[in-house]
């Protein structure tokens, strides 16, 4: 359930960067994001002596903001790809499972944003049969 939350709290930062930050704006926040998160991810994994602890939600809200990059602020796509996000992330299908063996904060993060990003893809399918382009 914490995964849950962390992808809930994503939706705010979400919601502000595709606001207020161009298409390259968002990729540029979203890779520094990235790096920050996997330095914290590690040294969490480090303080708490577990890879998956439940208090780390970075790594859900990374997959989060890639699941939901340059999509627009319509309820039903972002409903769409948390729910895809949510569901890859839990189900973890290959390769996602083998990218949480990766060290350090790699293995913590790297499989929710290949989540992400599994989810994007699919919203992007949803979306062109959806009639938005």
């Amino acid at each position: 359930m914490p995964g849950t939350w962390g992808s809930l709290a994503a939706l705010l930062p979400w919601w502000v960067m595709q606001r207020h930050l161009s298409s390259r704006g968002y990729l540029i926040a979203w890779l520094a994001l990235l790096a920050l998160s996997l330095w914290a991810a590690g040294e969490a994994w480090n303080l708490l002596g577990e890879r998956d602890h439940p208090a780390i939600v970075l790594d859900e809200v990374m997959g989060l903001l890639a699941a939901l990059a340059w999509v627009p602020p319509k309820w039903p796509w972002v409903a769409c790809g948390f729910c895809l996000f949510r569901f890859l992330d839990i189900w973890k299908p290959f390769p996602l499972k083998h990218l949480e063996r990766l060290p350090g904060g790699f293995g913590v993060v790297m499989d929710d944003v290949a989540a992400g990003v599994l989810a994007r893809t699919g919203l992007a399918v949803v979306m062109f049969l959806g009639g938005k382009h």
